[in-house]
């Protein structure tokens, strides 16, 4: 089985993310597709495992094996859970409804931390262009703001929602580069420090729901396993006596297209 077979016969959830799921597209916006697909258990059990992650079929699309996902969304990577949020869903089957269903047993004071470490990886990189060429890339600057508006009202709410909503013409107005760049940088500190300071009495809890999560993914395998062909009785047999929560792991791992480990 190719690679790119996984994502067409096997794919769980598929979404569209970038400026069209955050509000921001114009005519010129590319359409970012990622998907979540669910390897078939019988491939485990050969030497060469499946990828944890795919490019393709297509441009701009990219897919995460549903373990592969679920372990960056339990780390509260910011690309991965703004993927389980929004609200352009191409595709979705019944694991793929459970998944969405789990969505905030992703969710944690951990996503704060993700979210303004990367926040702070991309402003160094701002300051960088400014050094060189004298400006920010617009474009950049804008997601930023955008993030640190999420974090901020995650931390505050318990929920994320990616959609910019009434600040849409705000940020289209920075990516113009009408907005000095001293100003956006003012905006930049006042909202971490609107984030830092939700952290008091955020809704989120310590950590991820990670036993919801394993129990989750547990059963998915075992009834991919038992829809394979009737000679692997050993392999049933081994199942039968199995139970929920078992810790699966994968190795050789891949993030994904500027999605931080």
């Amino acid at each position: 089985m190719q690679p790119q077979d996984l994502v067409r016969d096997h794919t769980v959830y598929a979404c569209v993310m970038g400026s069209r799921a955050f509000g921001l597209a114009t005519d010129a916006s590319d359409t970012d597709r990622r998907g979540v697909f669910l390897a078939p258990t019988p491939l485990f059990w050969r030497f060469e495992k499946p990828p944890t992650h795919v490019e393709g079929p297509g441009e701009e699309r990219f897919s995460w094996e549903l373990e592969r996902f679920c372990e960056l969304a339990l780390r509260g990577n910011p690309n991965i859970l703004e993927c389980l949020h929004s609200p352009l869903v191409e595709h979705v089957d019944d694991t793929g409804r459970e998944l969405l269903s789990l969505r905030g047993a992703f969710l944690s004071l951990r996503a704060y931390d993700t979210f303004t470490g990367y926040a702070l990886g991309q402003r160094k990189k701002l300051d960088a262009d400014v050094r060189v060429t004298g400006a920010p890339r617009w474009k950049h600057a804008m997601h930023l703001l955008r993030l640190l508006a999420s974090a901020r009202d995650l931390t505050r709410t318990g929920e994320l929602r990616i959609d910019a909503g009434d600040r849409r013409e705000a940020l289209l107005a920075v990516k113009r580069g009408e907005v000095p760049w001293a100003e956006v940088e003012r905006r930049m500190v006042r909202l971490a420090a609107e984030a830092e300071a939700a952290l008091r009495g955020s809704p989120l809890p310590p950590e991820p729901d990670r036993a919801r999560v394993a129990g989750f993914l547990y059963r998915v395998r075992r009834a991919s396993a038992l829809r394979a062909e009737p000679d692997h009785e050993a392999a049933r047999g081994l199942l039968d006596a199995g139970h929920a929560g078992g810790d699966l792991t994968l190795s050789g791992r891949s993030a994904g297209p500027g999605v931080p480990e």
